[in-house]
């Protein structure tokens, strides 16, 4: 979904990052007081009681690090220990050292600074706006959420680290003591040495949407391509959580690779945030799943290559030849078996729309249908239906000369199945009452108002609600499902044609 791309891209601006609340998840497994080097490692003596058993759960009430700056003696150790974390990181993938890493102390003033300004650019401001206005009208955030003011203070809150692909430098930051900045080194490092085959910045810009964005009327490659970069975004995070993890296990001679009750721990805990986390626990759905996306899945899908071909295809393999969908990473066999899923055909978006502005256009993946479903419907809907998902696309407008007027929506998703499309129908459906204060059934042909869908599991057939903003319709044919929201009837029935390629009236 281009608007939730773009809203991770803005939280990023560009850099690889690692999370506090991801590292202070991992703390507890630093079992040994030693680190991989021999040399002794305080994280590990911190966390020691924490950890006798290796399954225990995360110290969820663990207090965040202190504001205290490490000293100029502490920093001049970590940028020393930058070289031999990097050979760490560089044996941990088989990714070739090709030069060293530049490396700089970054404050927390110096980083909310370099946020603001790119939030205060005109064009990010009004990206950031139609982000949050598309998915306000999906339900993902509430109404009066403000999200760039959000972002900020997350960003704040819990970046722990960052390598900057424009300028090849790891940014280390002056607040967190030495013994958390070195897994975030190993994570980091990673990054560098992506950039340093592959050209990350490059790399990451390959079916970033942008195209889709720019063009009148995109074609259904453009759709396909649209995921792209979440893809893309979950092996870059996937490879560098797998070095911060291996880093923190080598101690105790232990890897991901035979610690899944670590990983399995560690993916519960990205979600639920901690105690000091107060930003991110307190987040929308939408945003905790969509920050910790790649982190969470970007592990599992690097697991699974590394148990299915090790390390040359878990890394350099699949840096060249890399998942193009969020479903790939979601379920790793689809990639290791070549699936490939037929791009759906597209209306005649300018044809079709003659009475409005184009907002927004993209793709609504398997991981946006999760998202969905994680808010609609709860966690155990998501993982039972998401996986029958098997293409879709959203099409946002403004009425012309109605800049306040309701933003049009056009949502078309296709399942397995039509038993799939009419149970992910049922729960869409459901979920409006929590979008609109006002929804009313309207009769089709003869047939009475659906008001009470409460017992609701599946909705077949063309169904009508009128609400404050104009009419939602739901239409179910087959394996898809058609959803409009706030477009007159004339547009409405002109897109049923087309989507369903029926022919015209009269013909």
């Amino acid at each position: 979904m281009t608007e939730m791309q773009k809203f991770y891209r803005k939280t990023r601006f560009g850099l690889c990052t690692v999370w506090l609340g991801l590292l202070l998840a991992l703390g507890v497994y630093a079992e040994s007081p030693q680190n991989p080097s021999g040399e002794s490692s305080p994280a590990a003596q911190d966390k020691k009681s924490a950890a006798e058993s290796s399954s225990a759960p995360p110290d969820t009430s663990a207090p965040v690090p202190s504001e205290k700056k490490i000293s100029p003696q502490e920093a001049d150790e970590l940028f020393r220990e930058v070289d031999q974390i990097l050979k760490f990181s560089s044996t941990d993938t088989d990714l070739p050292i090709k030069h060293d890493v530049k490396r700089r102390l970054t404050s927390r003033d110096q980083l909310v600074a370099y946020m603001s300004k790119h939030m205060s650019d005109d064009e990010d401001a009004k990206r950031l706006r139609r982000s949050e206005l598309v998915l306000k009208k999906f339900g993902l955030l509430p109404a009066d959420f403000d999200l760039g003011k959000f972002l900020v203070a997350l960003l704040r809150e819990q970046i722990a680290g960052y390598y900057d692909p424009k300028t090849k430098t790891v940014n280390l930051l002056d607040w967190l003591g030495v013994e958390q900045q070195r897994p975030v080194l190993a994570h980091e490092l990673t990054h560098a040495l992506q950039d340093q085959s592959f050209s990350l910045e490059k790399w990451m810009k390959v079916g970033a949407g942008d195209l889709v964005e720019q063009r009148k009327q995109p074609t259904p490659a453009d759709i396909e391509n649209d995921e792209i970069s979440t893809a893309r975004q979950a092996v870059v995070e996937g490879q560098a959580m797998v070095v911060l993890v291996d880093y923190m296990l080598a101690p105790a001679g232990r890897t991901v690779a035979n610690s899944p009750e670590v990983i399995e721990t560690l993916k519960q805990a990205m979600l639920g945030g901690t105690a000091d986390s107060p930003e991110f626990r307190d987040a929308p759905i939408f945003i905790k799943q969509e920050l910790t996306f790649p982190y969470r899945y970007g592990l599992d899908f690097e697991v699974a290559l590394l148990k299915n071909g090790g390390k040359d295809k878990a890394y350099a393999g699949a840096l060249r030849d890399p998942p193009h969908s969020s479903r790939q990473i979601m379920e790793p066999e689809t990639y290791l078996s070549g699936e490939r899923i037929a791009p759906m055909p597209l209306p005649d978006f300018k044809q079709d729309f003659k009475s409005y502005e184009k907002f927004d256009i993209g793709a609504m993946g398997e991981f946006d249908v999760a998202v969905l479903l994680d808010q609609y419907a709860g966690e155990t809907s998501a993982h039972a239906l998401c996986p029958h998902w098997r293409g879709g696309y959203y099409y946002a407008v403004m009425p012309k000369g109605k800049p306040s007027g309701p933003l049009g929506l056009l949502y078309v998703s296709r399942w397995s199945n039509a038993e799939k499309a009419e149970q992910f129908a049922a729960i869409y459906a459901k979920w409006l009452s929590q979008r609109y204060e006002h929804v009313h059934g309207i009769a089709e042909k003869g047939e009475a108002a659906l008001d009470d869908l409460t017992s609701v599991d599946r909705l077949a057939g063309r169904h009508r609600w009128r609400t404050e903003d104009g009419t939602v319709m739901m239409e179910v044919e087959g394996d898809t499902l058609m959803v409009t929201e706030s477009l007159d009837d004339p547009t409405t029935e002109t897109l049923e044609r087309e989507v369903f390629a029926r022919p015209a009236a009269g013909n």
